[in-house]
């Protein structure tokens, strides 16, 4: 019998309790609001790099688990049936979202070329230049994204670019968890919540992340058990979608090999961000289910679980796949690249992202940025930490923006392969294109943040977070 991939979910699964009863008993760990995935997610690093080789236990099955998970959270998040109050005020949050995330796509890219340009003509001159995109890869798309993409850097002369991607995309999710819950604690102490969110969040159950027994709160019967019980129902509903999904990728993938290798190159690219296909599908058969009138057959509830299982299961798997050894080449510039993401995302995107949006200021923040910093599993978690049940629209705006920035983001994935052309051509005008592309979206998002924050954009610039005086924008 073959037991590999069970004794991986097996130790995840251990950690993941060990993390659950620490939560629970230790007071340090409730004073701060880490989340036990996270503090599993810690013992798993240290598992897999001391022991797991030893027991000829490799990190490959994470990293495929991360990927896959990630796609799940998206789907179950779009099926969920949300009332129609015929208001534009969600249109105009997923545009305000939009334009939060196509700024850490510019930011990223630009400072990270600049930053990997001057170390290759300084102190590492034969530096593989696209490692510049690490950093976006790691951090604003995860790790099954900096995989995919990173992996074909190897033939062409980046040793170890795969586990180089996948370690930052680790410390992106090691920032993003860490940064989230410092600053969850930084809006408790200086009022960037509601006094009432505030006392949720401080209440025991929370603290302890157990329930006391005589509340109740979770999902609700949609199918007669007789017939196929409602999760199963709501499984076997997300793996179709699923499956949808990756039909349609592969047509897509089949129509742009005729292009060449430039359509077989934006395929690869395609599967890294696999999520916005996902996404995007799951809607669709959510309307054709609302259409139906099958719409009752859906608890958001149940797909609640769901996501809460992708997402702290993949917060687990992927800090436990960081590999330290790969480290060993690349420190100096590895290091370089995370002071630059931990710049941007820590001090830059509150300003402009508190400014940005109209309402759930701190929540909308929140989870651009832990999806910037750890992909949106790091955004989720750190939210349910305030927003436990996706009560606030939050959660569903950020999913549809994902499907507007798709297009957008389609000129930086092309730009991707164009410094490891410099590399292997010596032609500097390759990685110049890359770089002006990116100004470009920077000097884009500047622009249409400064219009869509109205006066806000760049009001009492000296605070780090920009707290609207109606609390009810919070």
């Amino acid at each position: 019998m073959e037991f590999n991939v069970l004794i991986h979910i097996f130790i995840i699964s251990t950690f993941m309790l060990i993390g659950a009863l620490l939560r629970a008993k230790v007071k340090f760990l409730q004073k701060f609001l880490i989340p036990s995935s996270i503090i599993g997610g810690f013992f798993l690093l240290v598992f897999y790099n001391a022991f797991a080789p030893a027991l000829n236990l490799k990190t490959d099955f994470l990293g495929a688990l991360v990927y896959h998970l990630l796609n799940i959270t998206f789907i179950a998040m779009m099926l969920r049936i949300y009332p129609k109050d015929g208001s534009n005020k969600v249109s105009r949050a997923v545009k305000q979202t939009t334009v939060a995330i196509i700024g850490q796509y510019g930011l990223q890219v630009t400072f990270a070329l600049i930053a990997v340009i001057i170390l290759s003509k300084t102190v590492f001159p034969d530096l593989f230049l696209s490692i510049a995109y690490t950093l976006p890869l790691g951090f604003e798309l995860g790790p099954g994204q900096a995989y995919s993409m990173s992996v074909i850097w190897e033939p062409l002369g980046f040793v170890g670019a795969s586990s180089v991607g996948l370690t930052m995309a680790a410390f992106g999710f090691i920032i993003g968890s860490i940064g989230g819950v410092i600053l969850i604690n930084i809006a408790i102490s200086r009022g960037w919540m509601t006094q009432e969110q505030i006392d949720r969040i401080r209440c025991s159950d929370t603290q302890t992340g157990f329930i006391s027994k005589n509340q109740s709160e979770g999902s609700k019967l949609t199918t007669n058990s007789e017939s196929i019980d409602t999760l199963t129902y709501h499984l076997a509903l997300i793996f179709f979608t699923y499956f949808l999904s990756w039909v349609f990728l592969v047509g897509v993938e089949k129509l742009l090999s005729l292009i060449g290798p430039i359509g077989l190159e934006l395929a690869n690219s395609f599967w890294g961000i696999n999520f916005v296909f996902s996404a995007l599908i799951a809607l669709a058969v959510r309307r054709v289910i609302e259409r139906v009138g099958l719409s009752t057959s859906i608890d958001n509830g149940t797909l609640n679980r769901v996501v809460g299982f992708s997402v702290d299961t993949t917060v687990c798997a992927s800090l436990g796949a960081i590999s330290i050894i790969a480290l060993a080449s690349y420190w100096g510039v590895v290091i370089t690249l995370i002071l630059i993401g931990i710049v941007i995302t820590v001090f830059i995107l509150p300003a402009y992202s508190s400014r940005l949006f109209d309402d759930h200021q701190f929540y909308r923040t929140l989870l651009v940025f832990g999806a910037s910093t750890g992909t949106l599993p790091t955004g989720l978690a750190l939210l349910r930490i305030v927003d436990p049940n996706f009560e606030t629209p939050v959660a569903k705006d950020y999913a549809l923006a994902t499907g507007i920035v798709l297009p957008f983001a389609i000129p930086i994935i092309l730009t991707v392969n164009l410094p490891a052309k410099t590399y292997a051509t010596g032609d500097n005008r390759y990685l110049y294109i890359a770089l002006g592309v990116a100004v470009i979206y920077l000097i884009g998002f500047l622009i249409t943040y400064t219009i869509m924050s109205n006066k806000k954009a760049w009001k009492d610039k000296s605070k780090f977070f920009y707290v609207s005086k109606d609390k009810r924008n919070l």
